[in-house]
């Protein structure tokens, strides 16, 4: 795949760069995100970005098999990774939201009020956390992943943990849906961004129950109306395609 030129959440082609191009030169063009397609913590940077109209380019890197060049920016070889115009470069998506709220607050999505601030935080630790580890590992690792790695087939027991967990955390989150405005209180924030980025990703293989979970739809359907999310809706892996709901604003 190309990469993408992001601008107030439209979509362009741009040129795509070989690895021989002058990394000053590179990072004179354009704010640059190295990412993964349909990896939440990269869609979390991608949605953050795009809250604040910040423009950049994508890169698309491959976890499991990082190039030297990707490995020179962060030694982890895991994306996200931002590089900024001027060359700083911020690695660890926890760090990286942070770093892009506290560079760029307009909008602030950790808050200013400290209570709501912790909830944020309490959230973001949930889903990057608790919900990836028994939902967004299980299904969209073993489907989507393993496959782009070229290994083994899918754990099916695997497969059925996530299938298994998905409904308690679709219950909790609409529990905070009925309860506030949004999942952290009046206020839009990091909190939604996270769990959008997980569900949506579980959403691009089919496996979210949202019939089941009416408060959980309502809040999803809000959050990828946003100008922010809708390119995310627009991704489409070759020979992976997602359900036909995937992409409709209104289920």
């Amino acid at each position: 795949m190309g990469s993408f030129l992001h601008v107030g959440g439209r979509r362009k082609k741009t040129k795509s760069f070989c690895p021989s191009t002058p990394a000053r030169l590179l990072l004179s063009l354009m704010r640059t995100l190295y990412h993964s397609w349909i990896c939440p913590f990269s869609r979390k940077i991608r949605i953050i970005l795009a809250e604040k109209k910040l423009a950049f380019e994508m890169v698309v890197e491959h976890p499991w098999s990082p190039r030297p060049e990707f490995l020179a920016l962060n030694p982890a070889g895991e994306p996200p990774v931002l590089v900024e115009p001027d060359g700083t470069t911020i690695a660890d998506h926890t760090a990286l939201a942070e770093y892009l709220d506290e560079a760029y607050g307009d909008p602030l999505l950790l808050g200013l009020d400290v209570r709501f601030r912790a909830e944020v935080r309490r959230l973001i630790g949930w889903f990057d956390g608790k919900f990836n580890r028994e939902v967004t590992a299980n299904l969209v690792g073993e489907k989507i992943f393993k496959r782009q790695m070229g290994g083994s087939g899918p754990d099916s027991r695997a497969i059925r943990t996530g299938f298994a967990a998905i409904g308690a955390h679709l219950d909790y989150l609409g529990k905070l849906a009925e309860e506030r405005r949004w999942l952290a209180g009046e206020n839009f924030s990091m909190a939604d961004i996270v769990a959008c980025a997980h569900l949506s990703a579980v959403d691009y293989v089919g496996d979210v129950p949202w019939n089941d979970h009416p408060s959980a739809k309502d809040w999803y359907a809000r959050v990828k109306s946003r100008p922010s999310v809708r390119p995310l809706l627009t991704d489409n892996l070759p020979g992976i395609p997602p359900p036909a709901h995937y992409a409709d604003l209104d289920f």
